[in-house]
């Protein structure tokens, strides 16, 4: 790897869930030890199920949240302690995109208002450059200038999401952070903001990290991808060699989560039982063991640690050379030419019915 742009080392929260009248408060440890290091112009994701500590872990490396032990480095300087004016100046390279495309844009201010604010706020250019800014981000995002006159309620999820780009990168940053950009938007919606992200990255020299728990979304987009499990990494690796050879039962579980296009391309569905610890009381030894379907007496009383396993792949389990784990191929992930030759013939009779419906009928194949 390059140097890195953004590390973390260490990086753990904790949050009071309860203090009761007797005793010690009750904590959950919502990032636990996080080490990671993120290349300059990379796409990096991180994976895992609801409530695995992601959000967090992002907040974090955008220093929305303080840690509560560790370091977040940026540059190869520690951002963990930055306040005030220093903090502001950290804001203008490092962006947040929100998952929630509505809540996270003010209701009382037009677009333009919005994607303005961060010029405004750090005094980028005249009124006049400031406006033609924002028209420019605007047609970027696939929206047109006029858009800039409404207001967010008038736009469909979609395009809020699109909105929360332009403001993300009106102050042209180095760093982007997505919380679950598209997770709230229909899968066709998703292909779209999935595709401006990618053109915009190339276009800007972004470094991309993006917070997710759709795997299919995130092999399309990725070079690298890391997996949490209730508040640590437990693999950590290309995305691409993850996909096609897991290394870690849980990483094993998501991907078999994934459905795919090929009729019986996959033959038997990898299940986990129960639901996720309580992260209040964390389970002895890797914290995985309740629910994993390879899990030995050594898994309930000594914690795995995240080590290299070769090709610039970490995982953190005791079995990870001996396990055989099943994962997913490009290839099966993409629509049989058959599929596709049909569907383009299909397409192509409705087309021809809704020109002429009277006198034409549809022909399809079975």
């Amino acid at each position: 790897m390059t140097t890195p742009i953004l590390e973390a080392r260490g990086l753990s929260r904790r949050f009071i869930a309860s203090k009761p009248l007797f005793g010690a408060p009750k904590v959950v440890q919502a990032v636990n030890g996080v080490d990671l290091a993120i290349a300059e112009g990379e796409t990096f994701a991180i994976v895992g199920e609801s409530g695995c500590g992601k959000s967090t872990l992002a907040r974090l490396l955008s220093h929305l949240i303080t840690a509560s032990e560790g370091s977040v480095v940026y540059q190869g300087r520690d951002i963990s302690a930055l306040s005030g004016a220093e903090l502001r100046d950290l804001r203008r390279e490092m962006q947040f995109i929100f998952q929630d495309p509505f809540s996270s844009l003010n209701p009382r201010m037009t677009v333009g208002a919005l994607i303005r604010e961060p010029l405004r706020i750090h005094n980028i250019g005249t009124r006049a450059e400031q406006r033609a800014k924002v028209a420019d981000l605007l047609r970027k995002v696939g929206l047109r200038p006029e858009h800039a006159d409404r207001y967010p309620h008038e736009f469909s999820g979609g395009q809020r999401q699109r909105i929360g780009i332009a403001r993300a990168l009106a102050t042209e940053p180095r760093v982007v952070i997505g919380d679950e950009p598209v997770s709230a938007l229909d899968v066709s919606i998703q292909a779209q903001v999935v595709n401006i992200l990618e053109d915009l990255k190339d276009e800007f020299g972004l470094t991309l990290i993006i917070i997710a728990h759709d795997l299919a979304v995130i092999r399309h987009i990725a070079d690298r991808v890391a997996v949490m499990y209730l508040g640590e990494i437990v693999e950590l690796g290309d995305a691409a060699e993850v996909f096609a050879a897991p290394a870690h039962p849980y990483s094993e579980a998501l991907l078999s989560a994934i459905p795919l296009p090929t009729t019986g391309a996959r033959k038997v569905r990898t299940k986990i039982e129960g639901d996720p610890p309580n992260p209040i009381s964390p389970p002895p030894g890797c914290r995985f063991h309740p629910r994993c379907p390879y899990a030995e007496d050594r898994c309930r009383t000594e914690r795995p640690v995240l080590r290299d396993c070769g090709a610039e792949r970490q995982v953190a389990c005791h079995f990870a050379e001996s396990l055989t784990l099943e994962g997913i191929t490009a290839e099966e992930q993409t629509r049989p030419a058959a599929v596709a030759d049909r569907f383009e013939r299909y397409s192509a009779a409705l087309a021809a019915r809704s020109a002429h419906p009277k006198t034409t009928t549809l022909q399809t194949e079975e």
